[in-house]
């Protein structure tokens, strides 16, 4: 059942240019799904059952801390334990915390620093392919 090529990430962002950035770096590694608002980002961890979820929080429509709230609030054996990080411009220790209380596992600063990213994905998602792409 483990295999790096069936991982699946679900990026949440109303910036384009920053889902764009994040698919050209894992699509050769994953299945990468975007979604532009958080409400559109829950429906898609509905259908699509990632493994982990990378979220803006200041969205429209619906916020990240809501998506996640509502993720976790899911009838789902998975909707507790699906990795969910964080990226957001507001990195103060009150924002990473209610991150955290929204039943965020991890928070990532914008501006992205995809190192930070890599290594934050690579703490919840089991694979190999980096360390053999980077050698």
């Amino acid at each position: 059942e483990s295999g790096t090529t069936d991982c699946k990430l679900l990026v949440i962002d109303d910036n384009e240019e920053i889902r764009n950035i994040l698919v050209d770096i894992f699509s050769p590694l994953y299945t990468v799904e975007t979604a532009s608002d958080g409400k559109e980002g829950y429906e898609k961890v509905k259908v699509m059952q990632p493994d982990l979820v990378i979220s803006d929080i200041m969205m429209p429509v619906m916020d990240g801390l809501t998506a996640s709230k509502k993720i976790r609030a899911m009838e789902r054996p998975d909707a507790k334990t699906i990795p969910i990080i964080a990226m957001t411009a507001n990195s103060f220790a009150e924002d990473v915390q209610a991150s955290l209380d929204a039943g965020m596992n991890a928070h990532l600063s914008k501006p992205i620093v995809i190192d930070e990213v890599i290594k934050t994905i690579l703490r919840y998602v089991d694979t190999s392919t980096f360390g053999t792409r980077n050698k």
